[in-house]
Formats: C-alpha cells, structure tokens, sequence
C-alpha cells in the first residue's frame, strides 16, 4: 500500500511551491523501514482495509445523528431555557465529534479509497461552519509537514496571547498563559468560522507557502458554504425558536465554547507538552532528522487505553501514529500503536505518550507555564520553571 506511506498529504500543486526547509534521508532507517513495514503486514496478513470499517461507519452516523436530533428539539420550541442551554452543549460536542471523526479523516483521504465519497464527507467541516479547503492547506499540508518548526507550523500561531514555542517572540501576557489557556482554546471554533478562515484565505502568504492563489470555485465554495452555516445556526434559529434574542446568543456561544475547549485541547496535547521537541532548520534549511523521526520527536500520545476518549476523538490521542500515517483511518489507530512503540523500542526512537488524560494537561499546562516565562528562563528545568 504505497499510497498509505507516503506519510505527507497533499493539496494540488500547492505543497511544491512551499519554502525550501528539508529533512536529512539518511537517519533513521532501519526505524523506516521496520515501522512501514508492520503497519504493511498488519493490514496484508488479515486482509482488511486501512479504510474506515463497519464501527467507524456507524460512529459516523451517531455523531450526526446526536447532532442533528439536539438542533431539532432546540427547534421544535418543546423545552424551556435550561435544557435548550443543555442540548447547545450537545450540540458543541457533536460538532467537535464530527470534526474529530468524519471530516479530520475525509479531508485526509483516509476515510475510504473513494476520492468522492471523502469529498461529500470532508463537507462535513463546513457543516460545523469552517473551510476544509483551508483545513487542508493548514493542517494537512503545512501542519503535517513541519510540525512543532517555529515559523512553518501554523499550529503554532494560535494567537498572539499564547506562546506555545520557545523560538516565539515573549509578551509580558505570557508569563500567565497557563491561567487562560483554556478559555482561549474556547474561542477556537467562534474565530474559525467568523475570521480565521477568511483571513488565511486571502492571505498570500501563509506559513511556507508564498504567493498563494485560489480558484473562483474555492472562493464560491467558502461563500456559499459560510451562508449556509449562518443560515441554519443564526437566521433561522432566530426566526422559528421563541427566545428572546440575548439568550438564543448565550447558547449559540455556549455550543462554540464546548466545541472549540475540546478541539482546542486534544490537539494542543498532541504537541505541546514537555516531551516534544522543537527542532530548528539549520541556516541552509536542513533538518537534522529524517521526516517520520521528526514526527517521533515532536508528537505525543496521551490516554491510548482509555477507549471511550479514543472513540469520541477519533483515534486523535494516538498522535503518533496519526502523523506517520495520515492516510490510514483513525479506526485502526490503536491497533497500530503497538506496531509504532516497539519499533520505536528496538531503534532506540523516541515515542512520547501519557498514560492518562490528567497527566497529560498537567504536562501541558506546565509546558505553557515555562513558554512563558521570561526567554531567559527557559533554560531552567520546568521543576525550577
């Protein structure tokens, strides 16, 4: 299955026009070449698909059955203030399900073989009123590519009130982050789907992509899939549910605030958190290691036993594996780890993970702490941080 290592996504000619920072070939690959080739076996010696399977399929329909049922009752003007409150944090948690499950896999190309299908289903990310277009560009492309390099990985840049790498420029704000972290996380969806998305758009330069240009029917595309959004979440709410307008607001931002804490959380876990690395390209732009050991050194797992957050996250606190292999569905994440850590293991690979969730924010959390303090200190032990 050549197609499933190539380990980089990529969006039509935009990944070839990005900046000249490259990876060393030649670490690694004994580590390579044992990891691909269990992952390979895994999959040929019990002739199964990489593909999504029966229990994703029908997590699929749950996430948007949960959904869609919680927007209908808000609707249906059968319940009071409270419970409506009650079903836009449903609502919040559907949307970060359906983000984390069906469009995260469709806009990968892991979802089925079907380019097709994984189009209708990467329209999902719209539904949730962001562009998965740009999500490809974004995340796929950029993020995947150099995850955790200061300049490159757009992850990175949050906002301006949290400095999640030790190469960014220190603000005096920073020395509290830890304190705030999570009410910004938060805000995530609500800037997503009103800002961030337009800004990126029409930006011409975007992480080491220079000079970028979009087609009319991408720009169409994010119009016409933004009114939709607003539409169905803002008009129309607004025109059939009997509340007074201050209160439809207080639970349109209470679905945006529970989605956008989750979404927010799992994949600032995934990178930012003790272990991880943040590797610098030398001055002619070469990375010390190969590429999937850069994604070793700079991703972490966090709570892989824990089989209700696996399933609701779809498979996204098995980081690793996701980032060496982003074409293989979320669904056989778990099963892979395994294959990953002992090769890791044997080659003497790093291969960061948390055993719980608990654990893994405190790191977190300490992590941010360090960030931001003074550049001086950073030096300095987190336990003296």
């Amino acid at each position: 299955m050549p197609r499933l290592l190539r380990g980089r996504a990529r969006v039509g000619r935009i990944e070839a026009r990005a900046s000249k920072v490259t990876f060393a070939p030649s670490t690694g690959l004994l580590f390579v070449t044992d990891v691909k080739e269990g992952v390979d076996h895994y999959f040929r010696s019990r002739a199964i698909s990489p593909a999504a399977n029966a229990e994703m399929v029908l997590k699929t329909f749950l996430m948007l059955a949960i959904t869609a049922s919680a927007y209908a009752l808000i609707l249906s003007n059968r319940l009071t203030a409270w419970p409506m409150l009650g079903l836009c944090i449903v609502m919040g948690l559907g949307f970060a399900g359906i983000g984390f499950n069906i469009a995260h896999d469709a806009l990968h190309g892991a979802y089925t073989s079907n380019r097709r299908i994984n189009r209708i289903l990467g329209f999902t990310f719209e539904l949730v009123g962001a562009s998965g277009y740009m999500w490809k560009i974004t995340h796929n492309v950029i993020h995947h590519t150099y995850p955790n390099v200061h300049g490159l990985d757009e992850d990175l840049e949050v906002t301006p009130l949290l400095r999640l790498s030790p190469e960014a420029k220190h603000l005096p704000i920073h020395r509290f982050q830890h304190w705030y972290a999570f009410a910004a996380y938060s805000a995530t969806t609500l800037f997503w789907v009103f800002l961030k998305d337009y800004q990126y758009f029409f930006k011409r330069d975007l992480g080491p992509l220079k000079d970028r240009k979009h087609s009319g029917s991408e720009i169409m595309t994010l119009i016409g899939t933004k009114l939709f959004y607003y539409t169905y979440t803002i008009v129309i709410p607004l025109l059939v549910v009997e509340v007074p307008w201050w209160q439809f607001a207080i639970g349109f931002v209470t679905m945006h605030l529970t989605a956008g804490l989750a979404l927010g959380v799992v994949f600032q876990l995934a990178h930012v958190v003790e272990e991880t690395e943040h590797p610098v390209p030398g001055v002619d732009g070469s990375m010390e290691n190969a590429w999937m050991i850069h994604q070793m050194e700079t991703t972490s797992n966090f709570a892989n036993r824990n089989r209700l957050l696996t399933w609701y996250v779809g498979g996204l606190n098995h980081q690793v594996e996701h980032h060496l292999f982003p074409k293989i569905c979320s669904v056989h994440y778990p099963a892979l780890s395994r294959i990953v850590r002992l090769a890791a293991e044997k080659h003497g690979v790093p291969y960061h993970h948390h055993e719980t969730f608990r654990s893994a924010v405190l790191s977190h959390l300490r992590t941010l702490k360090r960030l931001g303090n003074p550049p001086r200190r950073l030096e300095e032990s987190p336990a003296q941080a």
